[in-house]
Formats: C-alpha cells, structure tokens, sequence
C-alpha cells in the first residue's frame, strides 16, 4: 500500500522569530500564522485525537486532510487495534508505534 499523502500541501510559513526583549516593548502585540496553514502538520495533514476504534469512522470522509493521533491514555491492546482498523480505512496515523512491543522483545 503506498504511503498516504494529503489532498492539497500548501507551503506552510511560521512567522516567529526570536523573541526580542526590551522593555517597551508591546506584550499585546501578537505575531499570527496563515490562517489555511494554521494547525497544519509539516506532512499537510491536520491532527485528530482518537480516543477507540468507533472515533476513527468520523474521520472516513477526510482522510486527505486530517489524520489521526492516538490520545496519550489509550491501551496498548487498544492500540494495537486502532492501528490495524486505521489501516483498513486507509487513515493515516501519527503515533502508529507507540507503545507497541515487536515480538524480538517478547
């Protein structure tokens, strides 16, 4: 299975430089990112949290832009399972080989 790629990947532009400190200067003044690149991935994706296998069906319909990322509380078993439901779903995962053990370590 090939690797999946977003819909569109628009080139991202982050704006922040280092901060520059002095002291008058204005702390209400606030350096915005491009608003279509906002809260995009450097693969063009976009994260959503999955929590079990029955919140990944939302994200069926918009698998070319968002991607899954399996929340820090999950089971390793329930894991494993959203990973391979993922698969078949073809959405792509984040953090697929987090707190899986490869069978050399058993």
């Amino acid at each position: 299975m090939a690797a999946l790629r977003p819909l569109v990947k628009p080139k991202i532009v982050k704006k922040r430089t280092k901060k520059f400190i002095r002291h008058q200067s204005d702390r209400y003044v606030k350096i915005k990112s491009n608003k279509k690149t906002k809260h995009m991935l450097p693969s063009g994706f976009r994260k959503f949290l999955v929590h079990n296998v029955k919140e990944l069906e939302v994200l069926l319909m918009c698998n070319k832009s968002y991607c899954a990322e399996i929340a820090h509380n999950v089971s390793s078993k329930n894991r494993k399972a959203i990973v391979e439901r993922a698969a078949q779903l073809a959405i792509r995962v984040t953090n697929p080989n987090a707190r899986l053990r490869s069978e050399e370590n058993e």
